[in-house]
């Protein structure tokens, strides 16, 4: 009797959702499959592109999985798991987005049943942390260092990994003309590799190959008042003087108040105003600056002024654009033209105003100060020319990357079958569960060549039994040969990726999987503006 009277203990708010034990599990697994479901066919040369239309009604056409990603309005808090794997892969290595999510996803499917059967999630963490480690170390051993020494050796070896990186994309026809485009932008750069030295510009019309690299800095014409045509467009050897300071006449502040009695002393104004103007464009002409570049606006009057004296201006210039050119040009932004020195102005060693589609672009080359380029785009439509330039992106990585970790393997899922070979025989080594999940470990990799197989229309259970048969042959590169329908020695083929790609994806998946593995409960606040059920009725 007593033990009924005891009092109900309430920790949470009322209207809080709370969900625990292993169908918490489950169900988080199955939210992951979900959105893997959704990039799936999006792997490999055959890989399908899709078309999101977001809230704003803008329409991206990509198959890059971390764009498609981070567009898809996912509200499962487990499942943003792998939005968030994704963008770490595309910000530390650039490509194999799709790749880790695929991975992370079948890790998860193979790990399920062993839930659903009672084996504690812990086990499976340790198991699969271990197998991870094993893959890693596998892939150090197995991969290929490439002699850079040779500069056309080098060239070769970051072309291939370019064209491999390209070939899942929308512009996999035109990748020997982009990978010549991508190895020498990043190869315009310094030791450091800085990606923002790398500057795109978009322009509309023309066809993808009309695309061009400007070994310099390139920005599209700003707005001109009168007497910008009289400039000259075309200068050797000139300085360049970068500015932050506005060169037109004010007008006067909103309330502002100026009281006078007389004309003479309202001309007195007019002429100080127009004095100030013209000694501060006396003093950037003394400077013997022939281009001057300023953030804010230069007005009709300094436009006149410097086509007078046959020197180039140009205001508005973004400060992405302003920032590159003093860096590649030298010199400094200077908010005062007081004390013009020598050292505050860069240089270049050509300047000229060309015309590109419809759009006047500025370009600096011969830059001393520091490495720049910049890649300037063509196409038909936007999307297409967005989606180019994702492509571009994820190839400088690709070999800003190869460059710095001169190690490659073979694609085409040959690193992959090589992996799970391995880690057969090594399960076999080990008693108990581990033996088990390691083996299922092993198996969620051949993921990728299957994959690659169902998105180009093959049969996948005979590509990779014959890729199985090879492996334990001990041909270690042997994959997917999407042009004759069979499997190739993919190392000889050149389907060359650097090793730290598919490091850094094994690593992402499995730290992603053992993290929706060791969640047991989840605990949802109410919102805000929750109301509570009302009584029922007779309980007043």
């Amino acid at each position: 009797m007593m033990q009924s009277m005891q009092p109900r203990i309430i920790l949470l708010k009322e209207g809080t959702d709370t969900s625990q034990g292993v169908p918490q599990i489950v169900s988080n697994i199955n939210a992951c499959q979900m959105v893997v479901e959704a990039i799936r066919t999006t792997l490999g040369p055959r890989g399908m592109d899709k078309l999101i239309v977001d809230s704003k009604e803008k329409v991206t056409i990509s198959n890059d999985g971390a764009t498609i990603l981070g567009l898809l309005d996912i509200v499962h808090p487990a499942a943003k798991t792998l939005v968030d794997i994704a963008r770490s892969q595309d910000a530390e290595v650039g490509d194999g987005t799709t790749t880790v999510t695929l991975l992370a996803g079948e890790f998860m499917k193979q790990a399920k049943p062993y839930i659903e059967d009672g084996i504690n999630s812990q086990i499976i963490i340790r198991s699969f942390r271990k197998a991870t480690a094993f893959a890693l170390k596998k892939i150090r051993e197995i991969q290929i260092t490439v002699k850079s020494e040779d500069p056309k050796e080098l060239r070769e070896l970051l072309k291939k990994c370019a064209a491999t990186s390209m070939c899942s994309k929308l512009i996999a026809y035109n990748k020997d003309f982009f990978s010549d485009m991508v190895v020498d932008a990043v190869m315009c750069l310094d030791s450091l590799l800085p990606l923002n030295m790398i500057g795109i510009k978009k322009i509309t019309g023309g066809s993808v190959t009309d695309s061009r690299l400007v070994k310099g800095v390139a920005f599209k014409k700003t707005f001109s008042y009168a007497g910008f045509e009289m400039q000259p467009k075309t200068y050797t050897n000139p300085k360049v003087l970068s500015l932050n300071i506005e060169l037109e006449l004010k007008a006067e502040r909103d309330n502002a108040e100026c009281r006078i009695d007389n004309v003479e002393e309202y001309q007195k104004i007019v002429d100080a105003e127009w004095s100030i103007l013209y000694d501060k464009l006396d003093l950037m002409v003394a400077s013997g600056a022939k281009i001057i570049l300023s953030k804010l606006p230069i007005g009709d009057v300094a436009t006149q002024y410097f086509a007078d004296r046959d020197i180039f201006c140009a205001g508005r210039v973004t400060q992405e654009d302003l920032n590159r050119t003093v860096k590649a040009c030298g010199g400094t932004i200077l908010t005062t033209v007081n004390d013009i020195r020598e050292s505050d102005m860069g240089q270049c060693s050509l300047f000229e105003e060309v015309q590109i589609g419809n759009e006047r672009y500025n370009l600096f080359t011969g830059c001393p100060k520091a490495k720049t380029c910049t890649l300037i785009l063509r196409g038909g439509a936007d999307q297409f020319i967005d989606e180019t330039e994702r492509s571009l992106h994820d190839a400088i990585m690709i070999v800003r990357r190869a460059l710095k970790n001169d190690s490659i393997v073979a694609g085409g899922g040959a690193i992959e079958m090589e992996l799970s070979k391995e880690l057969r025989n090594y399960a076999k080594t080990i008693h108990g569960k581990e033996q088990l999940l390691i083996t299922a470990y092993a198996k969620a990799l051949e993921i990728i060549p299957r994959q690659l197989c169902d998105n180009a229309g093959f049969d996948a259970t005979t590509i990779l039994n014959k890729l199985r048969q090879k492996h334990a042959q001990g041909a270690k590169w042997m994959g997917m040969d999407i042009n004759s329908e069979d499997i190739a020695d993919n190392f000889e083929a050149c389907v060359w990726e650097p090793s730290i790609v598919k490091r850094n994806a094994l690593t992402a998946a499995c730290e992603a999987c053992c993290t929706i593995l060791s969640i047991d409960e989840t605990v949802k606040n109410p919102n805000s503006n929750y109301k509570a059920p009302s009584a029922m009725p007779g309980m007043r």
